[in-house]
């Protein structure tokens, strides 16, 4: 009886194990242009917001195994506060780091959206990018992202449906949306997570007020920051919540600070687990 007892309480500590990847770096070289492998494409997407009332335009990227004849899943990847649609592009060549590890075999096939997470008429990052109407914009994104963007890239590429097949990832402002919408909308997203979130990340009572249903429904919840950032605390605050509900979570603190040297090093670890059941921990 006390054997059975014990195993029962192993069972649940195990049921709740928060995967620690603290030693995953990307090697050299990562996000260093290769010339002998194959390469993916950049597109520009121009789609009609209800929600802000005008047309609004996004950057995709397509794999280079990319064909109309199949279909795929997509990762949603957002920006920080001072950015746009290209900030990703111009700082975290996410188009590199990707076609190199497709080279590798490592990638599921995927297209990559990189909206403008500003949702408002005059939506470019010029001005005082504090201002109360451009801050109140990134929240005026879930709107655009669920019932503007999502369906106009799911009528023009050939997209997997359903929830298991989108991810939404973000660093910073986009890290804090990512959670609030991925979190706020469990039958949209299967894939969540956000690097270096920044303040407008909801309080975890709010963000995860049902931690079961997050349990039930996610493939992947990710929260990663850098040692020497100053919003880490953020970071923290969500891993401790998480934890004491036993919500498996990748919780990972990397050396750095709030830049893309970190961001570009989590968009090649998070890629990796994408669409598949892959392990943190042999990354």
């Amino acid at each position: 009886m006390m054997i059975k007892k014990l195993w029962i309480i192993l069972l649940l500590l195990l049921a709740v194990i928060v995967i620690k990847a603290q030693n995953m770096q990307a090697p050299g070289g990562f996000d260093v242009y290769q010339t002998d492998i194959s390469h993916g494409n950049i597109d520009t997407i121009f789609y009609f917001s209800e929600t802000v009332g005008v047309k609004r335009s996004a950057l995709v990227y397509l794999p280079p195994s990319f064909s109309s004849k199949k279909s795929y899943p997509v990762l949603y990847l957002l920006h920080g506060v001072g950015g746009d649609e290209y900030e990703w592009l111009k700082n975290g060549t996410p188009h590199i780091i990707l076609d190199n590890l497709y080279a590798q075999g490592k990638l599921e096939p995927m297209i990559v959206v990189m909206p403008n997470g500003r949702a408002m008429k005059d939506d470019r990052a010029t001005g005082n990018i504090m201002d109360a109407d451009k801050i109140g914009a990134f929240s005026t994104f879930q709107s655009d992202l669920i019932h503007d963007l999502i369906p106009y890239v799911e009528k023009k590429y050939p997209v997997k449906p359903n929830q298991i097949n989108r991810a939404l990832f973000g660093l910073s402002m986009g890290g804090g949306q990512a959670l609030n919408f991925g979190l706020g909308n469990l039958d949209t997203f299967a894939w969540v997570g956000g690097f270096s979130s920044a303040p407008n990340t909801h309080l975890p009572e709010n963000l995860i007020p049902n931690p079961q249903e997050v349990k039930n429904k996610l493939k992947l919840l990710w929260i990663s920051c850098g040692d020497q950032d100053g919003l880490i605390n953020i970071t923290n605050r969500t891993h401790k919540y998480l934890e004491k509900h036993g919500v498996q979570h990748v919780f990972y603190i990397e050396p750095g600070g709030h830049d893309f040297k970190v961001w570009k090093n989590d968009l090649y670890m998070v890629s990796q687990l994408l669409f598949k059941n892959a392990n943190p921990d042999k990354l």
